[in-house]
Formats: structure tokens, sequence, C-alpha cells
């Protein structure tokens, strides 16, 4: 059995050489058990720094159907760095497309929403409609006012989605 930090190593050493097929492999293999600790940040900034579409469909996939609960917190760690909006947006929406329950970090997306452009607004909101109904009232309460306290939820492109987004959790 491998260890972690051989793993990690493994991950860094096949991400660094560039060579495409051995990332698929990597990146696939990944999905076969957890990962790792970190594995999550590396595939990130691998993510962000790469232009090969083959590649980031690839890490996509990984997230998309990651089954691990205990990536959770560090896919919401590396949503709230200042990576480019595209890599932001696919781990949004990997949130949802992975069926994990996000519920516990409904505030942590609501302010993602704020800060997002539209399409990534759109990917938090289908979070946050997909796991508010696992959130107790006042949570959704103060993710309410979170929302209607700020002005960037009222921009005229945000605005019909911030109404539908307080619709859903005043459910």
């Amino acid at each position: 059995m491998i260890k972690p930090d051989e793993k990690l190593r493994k991950l860094t050493a096949v991400l660094d050489s560039g060579k495409k097929e051995s990332i698929i492999d990597v990146v696939r293999s990944l999905k076969k058990e957890e990962p790792p600790i970190g594995a999550i940040a590396l595939l990130v900034a691998f993510y962000d720094a790469t232009y090969d579409k083959v590649l980031q469909k690839t890490i996509e996939s990984f997230f998309n159907d990651i089954k691990h609960k205990t990536v959770r917190k560090e896919i919401i760690t590396e949503i709230k760095k200042p990576w480019k909006s595209n890599t932001i947006s696919m781990l949004i929406s990997s949130c949802w497309q992975s069926g994990l329950d996000y519920s516990e970090y409904l505030a942590d997306i609501a302010t993602i929403y704020l800060k997002a452009d539209y399409v990534t607004a759109i990917e938090c909101m289908t979070v946050i409609e997909e796991s508010a109904g696992r959130s107790d009232r006042k949570t959704k309460d103060d993710i309410i006012k979170l929302i209607m306290e700020s002005s960037s939820a009222h921009t005229h492109e945000k605005s019909p989605l911030t109404s539908e987004l307080i619709g859903i959790l005043q459910r």
C-alpha cells in the first residue's frame, strides 16, 4: 500500500512532467480511492494553469465524480482562492454534480455567489438549492440576511437570480 505522502509526491511529479497521458492516467486513478490531503489543491492549481482542454476535462470529470465527503472542505478552501473565474465555476459546478452534501458550507457558497460572475452565480445557486433542504432555518435566514445586505446581489445582472435564490432559501 502506498502512503499518502508518496501518492502526493507521485501526483506532483506527474503533473510537473507535463506528459499528457501520464497526467490523464494519474487523475483517473485518483477516482478509485480517496485522494490524499493536498491532491485537491494540486489538481486545482494545475487546472487553473493549463490551457489543454483534454487535461481540463479530465480534471473536471474527476471533481464531478468524486464521492468522498472528506474532500468537501478542501474544495471549499480552493473555491475561496483567487483562481480564474472558469476554475471557480468548475469547482462550484462539481459541488452539485458530485452529489455530495454541501449544506454545512452554504454560507461560504452564498459569499462566493455575491462575488461571482453571472455563470458562477448560477452554479452557486444550484449548490444552494440542492443543499438548502438539509440546512436549518436559522442558517437559511442568516444567508438571506447576508444576501439582502449586499449591494452586489442586486446588480442588474444578478437581481433576478437573487430573487429566486431568496425564494429557495425561504422554503
